[in-house]
């Protein structure tokens, strides 16, 4: 329905896989195929605040639409450019952000296998590691913000404690489909049960 929508955010030059609210400051975070994250203050004339990608930044607006004004759109192509060729070259697409609860530090999961950890105030990643056998699907973080769980095409489940980064449980949880298994991980807000969903048509949870 038209008189539904508030608006429409437009910077990303591919698909956007996930996005994740956080309450802090209303921001909103977006992951894209484009191998980017941005985060977005929506009220703003230019509301792309930020772009991240890998160990590049870029804040303030990169990309703005011709009905925004203030800026030419092709402002920042270029540069967005290299960072989705390089992204693509290394296999290297983000597949899930969401936002730590309590502390400003925003995580990712990449098709390369790999968790990382950016400083929400610099943009600038804090935490690199080699989390899956198989690209990283998901991730989700619990209520009280202690731990980490992931999902992957690997076909596990994965539970790392935050503060030290180290997985202290694994479980498999779906049969591949298609070179595909886990597609989405959760915590409950408030019981202790997670729950996971994957390309073999199970939702499973445990408790």
């Amino acid at each position: 329905e038209p008189n539904v929508l508030a608006g429409t955010l437009i910077a990303h030059t591919d698909a956007v896989w996930g996005l994740a609210y956080s309450g802090v400051k209303n921001h909103l975070l977006s992951c894209s195929a484009d191998g980017t994250i941005r985060l977005w203050n929506p009220p703003e004339k230019i509301p792309c605040i930020c772009t991240y990608n890998g160990e590049k930044e870029k804040c303030g607006p990169v990309v703005a639409s011709p009905e925004q004004g203030h800026q030419d759109p092709r402002a920042g192509e270029p540069l967005l450019r290299r960072w989705a060729e390089r992204g693509v070259q290394s296999n290297n697409h983000i597949n899930k952000v969401v936002s730590h609860p309590t502390l400003p530090v925003t995580i990712t999961a990449h098709e390369d296998r790999h968790i990382k950890f950016f400083d929400n105030k610099t943009g600038k990643m804090i935490h690199s590691m080699v989390a899956h056998l198989d690209a990283v699907t998901s991730l989700a973080v619990d209520p009280n913000g202690i731990y980490l769980m992931s999902g992957s095409h690997d076909c596990s489940i994965r539970l790392w404690n935050l503060d030290s980064k180290t997985c202290v449980q694994e479980i498999t949880a779906h049969r591949k489909k298609l070179d595909e298994s886990i597609y989405d991980v959760a915590f409950h807000p408030s019981k202790a049960y997670i729950a996971s969903a994957g390309a073999d048509a199970l939702a499973k949870v445990f408790v």
